[in-house]
């Protein structure tokens, strides 16, 4: 008889945002006429810069004529898409990366999912906590870790974000090989300062461990001293890799298109001991795998580069950090610490009390969904996540029925 995969079995019993979709569509149906708001999970609700739709209609039309339709395209994804994300998001900053060191994919997590396959399956996890779930629910599956044991999964250095580090965990004092980080932070909010991201960028040198960086939310840095690149950290070339998104910063969610840099300096060891260039193993993942993201979509990402596309984005990414400072005033106003909001779409709140009952009384009460602390690792209990994404008349009703119900 066919077996499965067993390492599968040992995830928890459903992924975080299905438990919350499952409570919140009970709630509804037993309450039909108390209208829910949804702060939970972090999809956007304004619609695509004027660019994108321009861009959109125009490779549509591109599509309908036999001279200029376009069949499959080039799996790393199209010229250029690739040298404009090389010129204005790393030449701009001052990184060394080149266009053909970019692969455009249909999304970072499925990214950040993926390239755990090109990695040996005995290599040693350093993960933070809490985190987002899709770090440690692909290395279970693929069988990097033993059983989950009272919230935690054996074989993974968990690195604590707490209160008294600032939600930053520092380098651990154990040698790790595959090192995930995520500034700004999902889901805490929280930004490392370039002093931080050295000490891991020397951590990793000095382990020859490879960071994967999660940048999804750099665009939302006001700060101008927060980097906004791993590879603005001198030598992180060679030995991090870095993913990033157009779904929050251009709303790109429901119309998939983000990217993954590999420096072609980024070694990793075979079984003898032998510098292997992860970049090759990569590319024959990538094009094995993946058959490119849609012409029409390529176009509508590129033109976020344009001088107008800069401007619409940055008024839309300004348009959810206003309604992050307004939530972040109105929870510090009910007496509660949090961190985000700032440099960041995701405000981070310490309720002092278990994150599931905080969730439940959220939405019993003010009838508004959170995401709930615990279900991004241990130490997120006692803490829940409130999105910025949303209308502003949603937020500001939002945080009076929050108000009301926490008096």
């Amino acid at each position: 008889m066919i077996r499965i995969n067993e390492n599968y079995t040992k995830l928890k019993a459903s992924y975080l945002f299905s438990d919350i979709a499952k409570r919140v569509t009970a709630f509804q149906q037993a309450n039909p006429s108390k209208p829910v708001i949804r702060l939970g999970i972090g999809d956007v609700t304004e619609p695509l810069p004027p660019v994108c739709i321009e861009a959109l209609h125009a490779a549509t039309d591109e599509m309908a004529n036999r001279a200029t339709f376009k069949g499959y395209g080039p799996e790393q994804g199209y010229a250029f898409l690739r040298e404009a994300i090389a010129q204005h998001d790393y030449a701009a900053r001052g990184c060394a990366i080149e266009a053909d060191e970019i692969f455009v994919s249909d999304g970072a997590k499925c990214d950040c999912g993926n390239i755990q396959e090109i990695f040996a399956t005995d290599i040693r996890l350093a993960i933070p906590d809490p985190v987002y779930p899709v770090y440690v629910d692909t290395n279970v599956m693929a069988g990097r870790t033993s059983a989950n044991v009272n919230g935690r999964y054996e074989g993974i250095t968990y690195l604590e974000s707490t209160p008294a580090n600032g939600y930053v965990p520092a380098v651990p004092s154990v040698a790790t090989d595959l090192i995930y980080l995520c500034f700004p932070n999902n889901p805490t909010g929280a930004v490392a300062t370039k002093a931080q991201l050295t000490a891991w960028v020397e951590y990793a040198k000095k382990n020859k461990a490879i960071i994967l960086f999660d940048s999804a939310y750099e665009a939302y840095i006001r700060d101008p001293a927060i980097p906004h690149s791993i590879y603005e950290i001198p030598g992180a070339r060679d030995v991090a890799i870095e993913f990033r998104s157009f779904s929050k910063t251009a709303g790109f969610t429901g119309t998939r298109c983000a990217y993954t840099v590999v420096p072609k300096t980024l070694m990793a060891a075979d079984a003898a001991g032998n510098p292997t260039p992860v970049y090759a193993l990569w590319n024959r993942r990538h094009t094995t795998k993946f058959n490119g993201v849609a012409y029409p979509i390529q176009k509508a990402a590129a033109a976020i580069f344009t001088a107008a596309g800069q401007k619409q984005v940055k008024d839309m990414t300004d348009f959810y950090l206003g309604n992050a400072a307004l939530i972040r005033a109105a929870i510090t106003k009910l007496g509660f610490s949090c961190i985000g909001g700032d440099n960041a779409p995701y405000i981070w709140i310490n309720t002092g009390r278990d994150s599931w009952e905080f969730f439940d009384l959220l939405l019993s009460k003010a009838n508004v969904v959170c995401t709930p602390g615990a279900g991004f690792g241990k130490c997120g209990e006692g803490h829940v996540r409130i999105s910025a994404f949303n209308s502003r008349e949603n937020v500001v009703t939002a945080l009076d029925r929050i108000a009301a119900a926490l008096k």
